[in-house]
């Protein structure tokens, strides 16, 4: 039996185009000589839908582009992810199911069991969850399908929630051959290899093959990256798809395959998963060009290089904004880093329009010591001038800053944080030194000045971020215990030897600039707890 898994990349809504997609990968299945077709979880409308899936037109629509596949599918058993809807009695009107379908024929529908409402997951509020298994037949094999979140409990890999059921277990009675999974599972750093346990751990249970057809591509916030997973009946890795590109992998159930080492870079996949983040925000929105303040600093030389892999480099626009407390090697090292990349760098000093606001407001603030005020007056100023060219020229401004200095409310409102994707948000300061680091592996790409220089905003004469913030390894190990793992400031000083005063100093902080990320662009989620989607804490409270 030969299996052929289409890791495909779907844009939420586009059924016409998610359906193309899947029409010509029905083609290439053929050609290949292939039985079943495997598709993702959600295909047909792409993951997730969120509350699209209230329209009772979006429904529609969807089975109507189902039928299409239906009649596409001649000679062919496809397994494709679709919404449909509930006709019996439960608490939500629609199942996330995929469709069984053989030789131009619906058989039926499998619906996934176990909805995760936890991180960035909201299933619940949409679906119903399935009822019973079954199995599906073809040449003498008996299929199981299980979708997505169905097979990651029984490998103790979901956190904060219990089930009431197994769905692996419910499967062994009935004694499948092989086991496939559509899945829709998001990218967060060091993950991959989860994937490859969780299948291993369900194919040692059934002691049959599982093969996982995961999404590929980034919708909105969240990015997935591909991996599909062919695992034998002993667990042993045997196939596994490509990492953040789409793919098409043959699963042949009847030929010997060697065990498949899986190795990865983790800053090589995570510099991936931004720019394909970045990509696809742009591309799936109709959108070409990027523009970024470049200040000299470490922040917006790492989103420069995104930018111009994700986007190319006739598409990104520099912008020097140059103030009278900018040094001159944050002048001269943008400026390098713009001719390394081959952008174009428009220089628009800031110092005539400081100038005219320091008067203006002069009269009022008469006896007041210069503070934050005017440092961040410099900074909305700097936005300003994006949001302009943006408008003038039709680029979406890339906004620079990281998830150290988001956590710590380390960033200006409406001047710095202003933007239509915000594209290291979830990437903390030690990992944007290892990232520029890894972009320098064969040759020097950002200047070494950048790397090397003592972190700055440059917002006042002689300015450092530690006058501000204690180093960033001790930032970053309090949002790693604070954020991810949801330890107290005492098991955060205790786990990450961290004064137990400065624990609970930058945990009132990240509560403190709560208010601030709300009104923050959109960032690309790439840790296993970022702040921008998946965690929701009020603005107004009285815990912390």
């Amino acid at each position: 039996m030969r299996i052929f898994v289409a890791q495909l990349n779907p844009t939420v809504g586009d059924m016409e185009g998610n359906t193309h997609k899947m029409i010509q990968a029905l083609d290439r299945a053929r050609t290949k000589q292939a039985d079943i077709v495997l598709f993702p979880e959600l295909t047909l409308c792409g993951y997730p839908p969120e509350d699209l899936l209230l329209h009772q037109s979006f429904i529609d629509a969807q089975e109507m582009y189902l039928e299409k596949i239906i009649r596409a599918s001649a000679r062919l058993m496809v397994f494709v992810g679709v919404v449909r809807r509930n006709t019996s009695n439960g608490e939500k009107p629609i199942f996330n199911s995929a469709a069984v379908i053989y030789d131009g024929e619906l058989l039926g529908f499998e619906d996934k069991r176990l909805l995760p409402t936890y991180d960035v997951f909201d299933e619940r509020r949409y679906f119903e969850p399935g009822g019973s298994v079954q199995i599906w037949e073809l040449k003498g094999k008996r299929i199981g399908v299980l979708i997505c979140e169905d097979i990651w409990q029984h490998a103790g890999y979901v956190g904060n929630t219990q089930y009431a059921r197994d769905p692996v277990l419910d499967l062994l009675p009935l004694k499948p051959d092989v086991v496939l999974n559509l899945s829709a599972s998001p990218y967060q750093f060091q993950k991959p290899d989860m994937r490859v346990q969780v299948c291993s751990k369900c194919a040692k249970t059934l002691q049959c093959p599982v093969i996982l057809c995961c999404q590929v591509g980034a919708n909105d916030q969240l990015v997935f990256d591909g991996y599909s997973v062919y695992v034998d009946e002993e667990g042993r890795l045997r196939q596994i798809g490509k990492g953040f590109a789409e793919d098409d992998m043959i699963v042949d159930l009847n030929a010997a395959a060697c065990p498949c080492p899986f190795t990865y870079d983790p800053m090589k996949d995570l510099y991936q998963a931004l720019v394909l983040g970045v990509h696809d925000y742009f591309y799936k929105s109709g959108f070409k060009k990027g523009c970024l303040g470049l200040s000299g600093g470490i922040d917006s030389a790492l989103v420069a290089c995104i930018a111009v892999d994700a986007l190319g480099k006739e598409n990104v626009l520099a912008v020097g904004m140059p103030s009278r407390y900018s040094s001159e090697g944050s002048i001269t090292d943008s400026e390098q880093l713009a001719k390394n990349l081959g952008i174009e760098m428009w220089e628009i000093p800031i110092e005539k329009p400081f100038e005219t606001f320091l008067e203006l407001l002069n009269p009022f603030f008469e006896g007041k010591a210069p503070d934050v005020t005017e440092e961040n007056m410099q900074a909305r100023i700097r936005g300003t001038l994006l949001m302009a060219i943006s408008n003038k020229c039709g680029h979406i401004i890339l906004s620079t800053g990281n998830k150290s200095e988001m956590g710590m409310g380390y960033c200006t409102l409406y001047g710095d944080m202003c933007g239509g994707l915000s594209v290291i948000s979830d990437v903390t300061k030690r990992q944007v030194y290892a990232l520029c680091k890894w972009i320098n592996r064969d040759h020097e790409v950002i200047p070494l000045s950048v790397i090397e220089k003592v972190p700055s905003a440059e917002l006042r004469p002689n300015q450092k971020d530690s006058d501000t913030l204690p180093p960033y390894e001790i930032v970053d190990r309090v949002l790693q215990g604070y954020v991810e793992e949801y330890l107290s400031p005492e098991e955060i000083s205790e786990k990450y030897d961290v004064p137990v005063e400065v624990a609970f100093d930058l945990v009132r902080r990240v509560h403190r600039a709560e208010y601030k990320r709300r009104q923050a662009a959109p960032g690309i989620r790439v840790s296993k707890k970022a702040f921008r989607v998946g965690r929701h804490y009020p603005i107004v409270q009285g815990w912390v």
